[in-house]
């Protein structure tokens, strides 16, 4: 069996980029020729993590036939977007996505990525939410102080929605840290709330439909109501991969903004019996019932990456010391390899990637 790949602090991740990159980038990529003919990918197998019970935007690309004649190998499943992303940064997989703050804070430490799609989000149907149980004394913000917030992973997506949400009303800094964050798998999330093991859990997707199915819980509050639609992270492509696998690089990253467009404009069903397949012609023993509370993609604009998507979090990145004054998002991303943001033929060939453009 496959295993999932370790955790890597944010130092030793940039560490290992370093390297790998001196060494010419992944195995695959590196015995391939750094350029092609009429328009084939230069590498054909892309490394990746997947998520259990969970179809990702990359998955389903591959299974709509958008990637051609590149396959995906799965290596393992993650819970965590700077876990993902530190993989990709150090060459044991070729493609990770995670919150664009954690994007932001691998790239500021040296890690030679760069994003090239978004690939989740917030919109009026698919949030992520913050949930107490029906009973809870908790109501207002200052309620949170000296309680126990559960999240999947520290320095993403609910850590910046959470000191967003606290200092918008009001609490100090000082009062902010008094907040626990307590990291928990999100499928053991829900029962974590239930147990009273935590106060607070953030939940999204169809973990967090299932959970209010359930009944017993109440809103406290969610960042669609905080910034309403949003692109939330990105996936990131390492740069010595880019260099050397541009046609693979624009294949693979139109492929995905492919994918977000079919699940916008499928009829839900349809992305549900599709999502459904997938998962039980994989075989990794997996569950498909939460499938059926899936709403939309969330991504807007076909994935297209815009400076607001990393600006939003431009105060809490200064808080948390990541960013030293102020934050220039155009060093994080590039939409060259996106075809619905260059408007390029899908036959085209990009030229090398510079970010922000």
């Amino acid at each position: 069996m496959k295993l999932q790949l370790p955790l890597l602090s944010v130092a030793a991740a940039v560490v290992l980029a370093l390297t790998v990159t001196g060494c010419g980038g992944s195995a695959q990529a590196g015995d391939q020729p750094g350029s092609t003919a009429n328009g084939q990918p230069e590498v054909k197998v892309l490394r990746y993590q997947g998520s259990a019970n969970n179809v990702g935007l990359a998955e389903l690309a591959q299974d709509l036939g958008y990637l051609g004649d590149i396959k995906l190998d799965w290596v393992g499943n993650t819970i965590s977007g700077p876990q993902d992303i530190q993989s990709a940064a150090t060459n044991q997989t070729d493609f990770g996505g995670a919150f664009a703050g954690a994007v932001v804070k691998l790239e500021e430490a040296g890690a030679p990525v760069t994003a090239v799609v978004n690939y989740y989000g917030e919109d009026q149907k698919t949030f992520n939410g913050f949930y107490v149980k029906a009973d809870s004394p908790i109501k207002a913000p200052r309620d949170l102080i000296g309680k126990k917030i559960a999240v999947n992973t520290l320095g993403a997506h609910s850590e910046a929605v959470i000191n967003t949400y606290l200092t918008k009303n009001g609490l100090s800094q000082d009062e902010i840290k008094q907040v626990q964050l307590v990291v928990v798998p999100p499928n053991d999330t829900e029962e974590a709330l239930r147990r009273g093991q935590v106060d607070v859990a953030s939940l999204g997707g169809v973990l967090q439909d299932h959970a209010i199915a359930a009944g017993g819980l109440r809103s406290l509050f969610n960042d669609y109501e905080l910034f309403g639609t949003f692109a939330g992270g990105q996936i990131v492509l390492r740069n010595d991969f880019i260099a050397k696998n541009p046609t693979t690089a624009r294949i693979f990253t139109t492929a995905v903004a492919k994918a977000i467009k079919w699940e916008t404009e499928t009829p839900r069903d349809e992305v549900i019996a599709r999502f459904k397949k997938i998962i039980d012609a994989r075989g990794r023993n997996e569950s498909t019932a939460n499938l059926q509370y899936w709403k939309s993609p969330g991504v807007p604009d076909n994935g297209v990456i815009k400076d607001e998507d990393f600006s939003r979090w431009a105060t809490w990145l200064k808080t948390a010391g990541i960013v030293k004054g102020d934050l220039t998002p155009s060093k994080y991303y590039t939409n060259k390899f996106n075809d619905f943001a260059n408007g390029a033929s899908s036959n085209s060939t990009p030229s090398t990637a510079s970010k922000g453009s």
